[in-house]
């Protein structure tokens, strides 16, 4: 069969039209719109694509047409408006609309009539310093709106009903039954003429409600993951100091603080900034980043800011933004779908046109069920999964190239050393104090800590109860604190200098500095980032008076000797440095060279817990753990041993030598690579690729930065951290791990796997039901004109087969021993040998039990009377239910003999056991006239019970049957795959 599947390969990067081509071949379908309920409509998504285009050349051209006014507007005069009873009310001196169209227009005019960003602050009630009070935001949000799109409303619990209905057997159905009442009831009279029509209603009743309830549950949790998805975290100043707050709370007049990989999160104007560089593609479509800056200081929301920093007041939220506007017309609904969703349905395509009768339509929507369910509980896990084919794909990974900071390490970080002054200086336990003294200068000191306070990115801000808090990356917090723990002023410093350009930290540049003015005369530079690149920058070095000498060839090699000494310990090593430049210096430049360097800083990260033991369960399950980072390469080394990934010098590279192989030393050396170090994003992208498309690996990768956005887009599946991680990043990922945790990547793979191997499960029992059902009604009928099983029992099989039988296999939870075995290899087939073996094995059995109970059972059971051919039908009936009661229990496992391990400990499984159960009793014992049935005794019973339980023991004798190849295949780097099957267990 599998060989029938190969157009229905589609995967992350699949094309509209190779999908398009498969879902062409899927056509027969008895209910398309449960089906593909969850899939996004390529023609719909091709209308919005096209829509959105018209939208974003509208949005140009009327950006250029007001430009373009601009020019003929006379600028005197007072700027005319009239003020709303509600806004005058509120103290505002500003309509939300002319606020809102200032920006959406662009009008600089207007903007400059208010008096500019801080005019409009004025007319808005708030301090550009202290930002908005949190006692009035009520009013703000009643006033200027709220932070939210318009959505489409959810589809209610009878859409869920009525697409159900849409089931062509079931329609089928309704048309007989109506037909059975009407010729029941001419015939046989009221009310004994309507009971076996009213039996198949009241059963498709129970089906459509179960169907219905399950689709509806699922789509309340796609619900809630949606809205996790949009949840963005924004930074504002209020009551003045600096929070963090979810983008819905944002109201018009709030201060918003930007770093590169940003999102605009509403509409707003520059307040302060340097070298903020604004992405405007998702709007208007061009891919020229715009400039932010006095001349042109209006920023949109949906816009990324591509580089640079900066504050923007809030001029308008929600739905009077264009983005808002856009989204409304946009909303869509559906999703591309999972491989596995694509090669279930081209198995059930395949086997309807072969058998009409024995439609499995329950396979693709119990990878929809599965993976919802997975994604739930991944959520609860801290990893949000926001497209559905990420979770089952982390399933097949055999590659992990993962970053360090954070996610391997705890991103909490502290100056341990410092080397300053020619001496080496430990901090290490003096981190609590109130006040450390270096022994260095106080001119020494004061230049470093300018370098700290002047060239940041961070910010010490008041708390409430008057303390000091630092805001910025982690690496930016360790040196402000640090900065602080020596006495130093943020607030004096900040309020000395005067800052005239910065260039911020960017993982290509792998430095950051800035341009500020002395306040008599006289301009400085400063330069912090990777020891190596700074210290190529310097001709000198701070002496011991502070006064700078020359940095001679030895002096050189000692500190080098510093640095990798302090990478050897572990310790992330940065250089900070500076440049006096003359009082006219041009202050768009910050030179490159000829820097003094004022000290070697060794930052602490310590390793994260549980680390080593989630790195040691991913080499356990076949996935090789490679880490990519930019920091220096003995301290990339020392971790990566420390974690357990490194296990030769040898194995680790520099991403500037990497850069330059060419492509068959590529081949050789990359199976071996475990750690590339001072690597950029482009090294990364590079090393996926190869990856791919070399190795047909199935990569995984993490970023947090704007610039990993291309690896995590090439990436099989992308990983963005939920913490450190930029807005570009978390679009372009398929999965946020909220904690930066690497562990929670691990378990991410472990549902993964669970996710295929549950589907998996759920076809083996579907397709023994399927074939079982089919052949002892058509035997039947074909031999005896009468079939044992009638529609409403039938019907009754089809939903333990589909709804209960997904509910009770697609939802297990994953086990330890799913790490325990090799990843799914590219390409292998999805119904394996062992399934095979079971689903004939079992069919054969059942078939054989049911044949003779048949064919020979009056004379067997000893039956007598007028009712004993109705006895008999009830008995197969009742047997073949528990068949499948007892096979549903035997598919836990595929090839494990022990099928009871963790099932007491997954309630979903239990419930539908007892539910399934239970439901057969009142079937048989109290519903016969509706389902033809008779009341069977004790005896009949416990055989039927005995005939079900008995597929247990066959389960044992197939399981202990070989089929698997006994040759082990071997990873692309050497390593021998770990066994799989009963004998690994």
């Amino acid at each position: 069969m599998e060989k029938f599947l190969t157009d229905f390969q589609v995967n992350k990067h699949a094309s509209d039209e190779a999908r398009r081509r498969w879902r062409s071949a899927v056509t027969i379908v008895r209910n398309p719109c449960r089906r593909f309920r969850m899939v996004a409509d390529l023609d719909k998504r091709t209308e919005v694509e096209n829509k959105r285009r018209r939208i974003q050349e509208k949005i140009r051209v009327v950006l250029y047409v007001q430009k373009a006014a601009l020019h003929f507007m006379d600028a005197a005069g007072p700027l005319e408006y009239k003020l709303s009873e509600e806004v005058r009310n509120a103290n505002f001196g500003i309509d939300p609309e002319d606020l809102a169209s200032i920006v959406r227009g662009h009008d600089i005019k207007r903007l400059n009539l208010h008096g500019g960003a801080e005019g409009i602050a004025r007319k808005v009630s708030v301090s550009l310093n202290e930002g908005v009070r949190s006692c009035n935001l009520a009013t703000r949000q009643t006033t200027y709106g709220l932070n939210h799109f318009t959505e489409k409303a959810p589809r209610s619990f009878l859409m869920f009903v009525w697409e159900a209905l849409q089931d062509l057997t079931l329609i089928i159905l309704i048309i007989c039954a109506v037909v059975s009442i009407s010729v029941g009831i001419a015939t046989e009279g009221w009310p004994k003429g309507m009971y076996d029509g009213l039996g198949i209603i009241l059963s498709i009743f129970l089906v459509v409600l179960v169907a219905a309830i399950s689709d509806y549950k699922q789509s309340l949790q796609f619900r809630d993951l949606d809205k996790e998805k949009k949840k963005i975290i924004v930074q504002v100043t209020r009551d003045g100091s600096r929070q963090k707050i979810p983008i819905y709370n944002l109201v018009v007049g709030d201060v918003v603080h930007l770093a590169i990989g940003d999102q605009v999160p509403a509409d707003g104007v520059l307040i302060s900034g340097y070298s903020l560089l604004v992405d405007e593609s998702s709007l208007t479509g061009e891919v020229d980043p715009v400039s932010i800056n006095e001349e042109h200081p209006f920023l949109s929301s949906g816009t990324k800011v591509r580089d640079g920093s900066g504050k923007m007041l809030v001029t308008g939220v929600g739905m009077r933004t264009e983005w808002g506007k856009l989204m409304e017309t946009l909303s869509e609904d559906g999703d591309d779908e999972t491989p596995l969703q694509v090669k279930l349905n081209g198995v059930a395509t395949i086997i309807v046109t072969i058998i009409v009768v024995a439609v499995p339509e329950g396979l693709p929507l119990a990878v929809t069920l599965s993976l919802a369910f997975a994604m739930k509980k991944l959520m609860n896990d801290r990893a949000l999964v926001r497209h559905l084919s990420a979770c089952e794909t982390m399933g097949s990974a055999s590659c992990i190239c993962t970053d360090k900071t954070g996610t391997l390490t705890t991103n909490h970080m502290v100056v341990e050393r410092i080397w300053i002054c020619n001496k080496v200086q430990d901090i290490s336990g003096n981190e609590s104090k109130s006040n450390y003294e270096l022994e260095i200068s106080e001119r020494a000191l004061s230049i470093l800590l300018q370098a700290i306070f002047q060239n940041t990115s961070g910010e010490v801000v008041k708390e409430k109860e008057g303390k000091n808090s630092v805001v910025g990356t982690p690496t930016e917090s360790a040196l402000l604190e640090f900065g602080l723990l020596l006495g130093g002023d943020h607030d004096a410093q900040q309020g000395q200098f005067k800052i005239l350009k910065v260039e911020p930290f960017s993982s290509d540049r792998k430095k950051m500095s800035v341009l500020v003015a002395f306040p008599e005369s006289g301009v400085r530079a400063f330069c912090k980032g990777a020891s190596e690149i700074v210290l190529k920058m310097c001709d000198n070095v701070v002496g011991h008076n502070g006064e700078p000498i020359v940095l001679t060839e030895e002096l050189v090699k000692k500190t080098m000797h510093i640095i990798n000494g302090f990478a050897h310990a572990a310790l992330r090593t940065l250089c900070l440095a500076y440049k006096d430049l003359d009082a006219n210096a041009s202050a768009d430049d910050i030179p490159d060279s000829g820097y003094t360097l004022i000290a070697v800083v060794g930052i602490k990260d310590p390793v994260r817990p549980g680390v080593k033991e989630a790195v040691r369960t991913c080499l356990a399950a076949g996935i090789t753990v490679r880490m990519v980072t930019g920091d220096n390469i003995n301290t990339a080394k020392a971790i990566a041993k420390e974690c357990g990934i490194l296990t030769h010098n040898d194995n680790a590279i520099e991403g500037p030598e990497f850069r330059k192989k060419s492509l068959d030393e590529m081949r050789e050396i990359i199976p071996k690579i475990q750690v590339v170090a001072r690597s950029s994003p482009s090294d990364k992208l590079t090393l996926v690729t190869h990856l791919r498309n070399m190795f047909g690996e199935v990569v995984a990768v993490t970023g947090d930065g704007t610039n990993d956005a291309p690896a995590l887009h090439q990436s099989d599946i992308g990983l963005a951290m939920g913490i450190a991680g930029t807005e570009v990043a978390k679009e372009s990922a398929d999965v946020v791990i909220m904690d930066d945790n690497f562990s929670t990547i691990v378990n991410v793979a472990k549902w993964g796997r669970a996710v295929y191997i549950n589907i998996q499960k759920f076809v083996q029992f579907q397709l023994t039901v399927n074939v079982v059902a089919l052949v002892i009604n058509f035997a039947s009928a074909c031999i005896s004109g009468s079939v044992p099983l009638t529609a409403v029992q039938l019907l009754w099989v089809n939903m333990i087969m589909d709804t209960l039988g997904a509910l009770a296999l697609a939802t297990e939870p994953p086990n330890d021993e799913l790490m325990k075995r090799p990843p799914v290899a590219k390409g292998a087939s999805f119904i394996t040998k062992a399934m095979w073996r079971n689903i004939i094995g079992q069919s054969i059995y059942q078939l054989i039990v049911l044949g003779i109970l048949n064919f020979d059972g009056k004379r067997l059971l000893r039956l007598t009377g007028s009712d004993a051919t109705k006895v008999l039908d009830t008995m197969i009936f009742n047997s073949f239910v528990f068949c499948q009661v007892f096979n549903e229990i035997n598919s836990r496992d595929i090839e494990r003999i022990n099928i009871f391990k963790g099932m007491f400990d997954s309630w979903i499984f239990l419930g539908v056991m007892v539910t399934t159960v239970a439901f057969q009793a009142i079937i048989v014992e109290f519903l016969g006239t509706f389902a033809n049935t008779v009341p069977l005794s004790w005896q009949l019973w416990l055989l039927s019970i005995a005939i079900g339980s008995v597929s247990m023991v066959m389960g044992v004798i197939l399981k202990c049957i070989p089929v698997e190849s006994t040759l082990k295949p071997r990873h692309h780097d050497g390593y021998e795959a770990l066994a799989s099957g009963p004998h690994a267990a």
